[in-house]
């Protein structure tokens, strides 16, 4: 007899905090750390895939919406989630770093430095899947 054993790597907030170190090497290697950060599955969000704040206790967190657990969500989402959020970090929103903009999203400021680290395919890939999975999905999730 044959056995077929499939491992589902279980998305938990271990998993999220590795795939944070991943995707802070790969899009700003550069920026420094400068207080903890703490990442974990939060909320059942339709419209918001994920927020970032400053703790009282000084260090940031980047809650991520406890849905994208799901193997049905790509990795890919999960990635340009966690990318857009520590950009937001890296221009001093919620975290240590002086404020360089007024407002976060001010001009497509996070898409304008994505891309030009070179990841801007990763957003593409983000605005086809939601247009055509994202909300049909968050019902079934969610039900």
């Amino acid at each position: 007899k044959f056995f077929l054993i499939i491992f589902i790597i279980m998305r938990d907030d271990l998993w999220l905090r590795n795939r944070l170190d991943i995707v802070w090497d790969k899009i700003i290697p550069e920026v420094e750390r400068k207080n903890e950060v703490v990442i974990r599955f939060k909320g059942k969000w339709k419209n918001k895939f994920a927020h970032i704040k400053m703790l009282k206790n000084g260090s940031t967190e980047i809650a991520i919406n406890s849905l994208f657990r799901y193997p049905d969500i790509p990795d890919f989402i999960l990635e340009t989630t966690i990318a857009h959020e520590l950009i937001h970090y890296m221009h001093g929103f919620q975290s240590p770093y002086e404020q360089q903009f007024r407002h976060p999203h001010k001009g497509g400021i996070v898409d304008k430095e994505i891309k030009k680290r070179g990841y801007d395919f990763l957003f593409s890939l983000e605005r086809d899947w939601v247009r055509k999975n994202w909300f049909k999905l968050h019902s079934i999730l969610i039900s």
